[in-house]
């Protein structure tokens, strides 16, 4: 008879407040030896301070926590603690001589699949490269580099996919559905959740509900839940009615209202459900698209001795749905930048039809002036917009339906969260009544009921798309085509997909890898 898996950790009736607001309440949950548990949730809504919690770097105000005996835990949030002032040879390996580690299997293995090999060929003097001046992709690599070599019982990971291209993804999905030990991981890639996770924790309104396997049978649970909620919600309302009418009605003569019946109709109308903040991306009118839209035709785009682009043609007719894919650096964002017209190529041309009016979403939300309230930073585009539907919106009306209610309206950008400022430069570039969008990493900082709404918005959007993006379900669900930079300066058309370009790369990286036959 098999023995059953050792618990690690047990949280039993777990709260924590943050001033008058409550994150977590009553929160019951255990991580069992082996598991591996995908955390969801709306950002803000406890998924971090849970983690915190479990590895015990923060307590909470009520309940109690309790841990294996010995129990190793290792844990990486958003953003990396490396010394800037060190090599990379100082973060993973430390005063360990080479042939102490060079020979581990397991660790070679890591070193292959983060950064290139024991030879760190991404990084220009290897393990002595220093830190301080390596780009948030390549610090993330070795933080995660440096967690998985430690082995330890259990990990926390809080978006580790962050900074991470596609195929860096797809090592690291591989590498923790092999490996014995638990994982916890916070991310809102709703693919890396399907290829890791044996089950599924939803935070939501400080609770934490708990589901078996990854995404996908998450998504079938919760709408299974929501419909049970919804037809006991149904019988709460019409029982309220019937007791409603019940306290409205004078007694008869002589008698009087049961006070167990008075204080069960209280209770029921004091049962109404809170309202949740839901975000509803709402379909804006988009002008006219002409049968010319964007040609790059010839162009070369080089930085120093890197030649990004070589005499590369490409056109985008309209209704074109096209995402890129390509290593960090590989030129995607450059190509974007070309298109839009804030970059000029160094040979070539970009033109663009007539009837073209184009939105560019950067990576950089600090484009957005700090000192505007949410309410002003739209106004400051347009104070009311068309819907595709012909109704007409104001602006105070949009930051309502994108979740930015009552005093949140208010807000100064520069005090937003993240996702709720990526959500505004989103809005802010819809009210423009654009053909053509450009959408540079449009899932970072996004939770998954905005990403859902997102991709809503964008099925049904009559324009040209073009999307960089490392979230692969993102783009599988709005892109109809896929084309890479794959570092030989063109841009090849992948009729395979993201899984061809997936194993493009894999392919290349082995040819790499293996020795040289004299």
């Amino acid at each position: 008879m098999t023995a059953a898996p050792r618990n690690l950790v047990n949280l039993k009736s777990v709260g924590k407040d943050y001033g008058s607001r409550s994150v977590l309440r009553d929160v019951t949950v255990g991580v069992a030896e082996g598991e591996r548990i995908g955390v969801v949730g709306r950002n803000g809504g406890g998924k971090s301070t849970l983690l915190r919690i479990i590895a015990g770097v923060q307590t909470p105000d009520e309940g109690a926590v309790t841990r294996a005996g010995g129990l190793d835990v290792a844990m990486i949030g958003q953003s990396d603690e490396l010394d800037a002032a060190r090599t990379i040879r100082h973060q993973l390996v430390g005063g360990r001589a080479d042939h102490e580690w060079a020979g581990d299997s397991a660790f070679r293995a890591v070193l292959e699949g983060l950064l290139g090999g024991v030879a760190l060929r991404r990084f220009p003097d290897g393990l002595e490269t220093a830190i301080a001046p390596l780009s948030g992709g390549e610090r993330r690599r070795i933080a995660l580099a440096r967690l998985l070599l430690d082995r330890s019982d259990l990990l926390l990971l809080d978006e580790p996919t962050n900074h991470l291209d596609v195929e860096a993804i797809d090592w690291l999905a591989r590498h923790l559905a092999a490996r014995r030990g638990a994982t916890i991981v916070i991310t809102h890639d709703r693919w890396f959740l399907d290829a890791v996770c044996t089950s599924t924790w939803e935070v939501a309104d400080g609770v934490v509900h708990a589901y078996e396997g990854g995404y996908a049978a998450y998504v079938l649970a919760r709408a299974e839940r929501d419909r049970v909620e919804s037809a006991r919600e149904d019988r709460r309302r019409q029982l309220l009615r019937k007791e409603l009418a019940w306290l409205r009605r004078g007694p008869p003569a002589r008698t009087a209202k049961p006070r167990f019946r008075i204080d069960a109709a209280n209770a029921l109308i004091a049962d109404e459900p809170e309202v949740r903040d839901g975000v509803e991306l709402l379909r804006f009118a988009a002008a006219r698209l002409g049968d010319r839209v964007l040609d790059a035709v010839g162009v070369s785009v080089a930085f120093g001795e890197k030649v990004l682009l070589h005499e590369a043609t490409w056109r985008l007719g309209p209704g074109a749905r096209v995402a890129l894919v390509g290593v960090n650096g590989s030129g995607k964002t450059t190509l974007l930048d070309l298109l839009a017209g804030e970059l000029q190529p160094g040979s070539g041309a970009v033109e663009r039809g007539a009837t073209v009016r184009l939105a560019h979403l950067t990576q950089d939300t600090a484009e957005i002036p700090g000192h505007l309230r949410v309410l002003e930073s739209l106004e400051e585009v347009r104070g009311r917009t068309v819907l595709s539907d012909g109704r007409e919106v104001t602006a105070g009306m949009l930051c309502e339906r994108f979740g930015f209610r009552g005093d949140r309206a208010r807000t100064l950008v520069r005090d937003l969260s993240g996702g709720e400022r990526r959500r505004l430069q989103l809005m802010r570039l819809l009210m423009d009544e654009p053909n053509v969008l450009l959408l540079d990493e449009p899932t970072n900082d996004l939770d998954i009921d905005t990403l859902t709404a997102l991709e809503d918005l964008l099925d049904a959007w009559p324009g040209t798309l073009v999307v960089v993006s490392h979230d692969r379900y993102f783009v599988e669900r709005v892109c109809d085509d896929v084309h890479a930079l794959t570092g030989d300066g063109t841009i090849r058309h992948l009729p395979g997909g993201v899984e061809q370009y997936v194993e493009l790369r894999r392919a290349a990286c082995e040819a790499d890898a293996a020795p040289v036959r004299r």
